[in-house]
């Protein structure tokens, strides 16, 4: 079975060829018709000169789009012309030629047509020495030197600009690209950031809020709705004033100044707020504090404060009344987060319903350190349990 293999459509020439090819043709046929054309040292008759520099002028047109091959016609051209006397324009336009060949040519045309070119030259000038042997040979490898080897090299300096343009062009392009995927990732990274401190700040005082106004509607007896509205109205307050804290640091560029970041020295009113938001007095909350006295990262402290507070707005919303202990232990170059609380029966619903977001801010805390989390059921409690790197890196 025949293959069909598909022409591609010849290019079409640049305008700028098909300007140079008729400039030169048009400036080559009024030199002959001038008379300014020399006799031939073979005797060939003149108007081969014509055909030459036709020759040389449809050369022209492939300068761009075929540059070698018009080399090589208009190498042609240019014995013919040379033998019946020589046209200036074809000598122009040849020059031309040539520095299209290394500037539009291949990279190996690029190395290679300039060394040819001196070398044609060398052995034009030896070889017009030994023949006349006479000083003014040396004209001849002058004329060689113009019409080669000068346009050569000149292509091969216009070549180099060019590349030397074109490769700080695609480094500014691909520059600007890195910036625009850094920018991009900042944002989805500060993003990221802003939503789980939105969550940890607040998740837990909405959560409080809901839980006792819940119990203020469905319990009849006074003293009982108005220790639940108390209870709201603190976390109400607290909530607020967190909120607060955050849109100034969010106002302000960079982080959040040292100051204003919580510390595991407010675990104890952090527990305090969770038995109050429980409204269980089953609840028991348990802090044991084995760090030492060795100071840790801002980061570290940032992300364990964050992890117990979670853990104590999940236990308010799900946990089962019992013992609720926090333990936190600095050892062998990490610090162990734990939080255990008593597991809910099968099938009882949240006392507040939640979207699970609390630990996928978690995990993503720990992981930014280079840590690890493990939640879920462990020797019949509910455990979170972080390794966080005490590395300053």
């Amino acid at each position: 079975m025949p293959v069909s293999i598909p022409l591609r459509p010849p290019r079409r020439p640049h305008t700028v060829d098909l300007l140079v090819a008729a400039a030169g043709l048009t400036g080559g046929l009024l030199l002959y018709a001038l008379g300014l054309s020399n006799a031939g040292p073979l005797g060939l008759p003149k108007r081969l000169a014509l055909a030459a520099l036709v020759l040389m002028a449809g050369a022209e047109v492939l300068r761009r789009g075929a540059p070698l091959t018009a080399l090589a016609i208009g190498t042609a051209a240019l014995a013919l012309d040379m033998a019946t006397g020589g046209l200036l324009a074809s000598w122009v336009m040849y020059t031309d030629l040539v520095y299209a060949a290394v500037l539009y040519g291949p990279p190996a045309a690029c190395r290679i047509l300039p060394r040819a070119c001196e070398l044609v030259t060398v052995l034009g000038t030896l070889s017009a020495i030994a023949v006349l042997r006479r000083p003014a040979a040396v004209l001849i490898g002058v004329t060689l030197g113009v019409l080669t080897a000068a346009p050569a090299w000149t292509g091969v300096s216009v070549r180099r600009h060019r590349d030397a343009a074109e490769t700080a062009r695609l480094t500014a392009e691909r520059t600007a690209l890195l910036a625009e995927l850094d920018r991009r990732q900042a944002v989805v990274a500060e993003r990221s950031r802003m939503a789980r401190e939105l969550h940890d700040v607040i998740a837990g005082h909405l959560s409080a809020i809901a839980l006792h106004s819940t119990a203020a509607l469905s319990i009849g007896e006074p003293e009982a709705s108005r220790e639940a509205l108390g209870v709201i109205r603190e976390n109400s307050v607290q909530g607020l004033a967190e909120m607060k804290r955050l849109i100034g640091v969010l106002r302000q560029p960079g982080d959040e100044e040292p100051a204003t970041r919580p510390t595991l020295d407010g675990l104890t009113g952090l527990l305090a707020q969770a038995r109050a938001a429980a409204g269980d007095r089953r609840f028991r909350f348990r802090l044991h504090d084995e760090r030492g006295p060795d100071p840790l990262p801002a980061p570290v402290e940032l992300a364990a404060y964050r992890i117990v507070q979670e853990s104590l707005t999940n236990v308010v919303k799900h946990a089962a009344p019992g013992t609720v202990r926090v333990v936190l232990c600095a050892d062998e170059g990490a610090l162990t987060v734990r939080v255990t609380s008593e597991l809910t029966a099968d099938g009882r619903a949240p006392r507040v319903p939640g979207a699970g977001a609390g630990l996928t801010g978690m995990r993503e805390r720990v992981a930014l350190l280079g840590g690890s989390l493990t939640a879920g059921p462990a020797n019949g409690l509910w455990q979170v349990a972080a390794q966080l790197p005490l590395d300053p890196a």
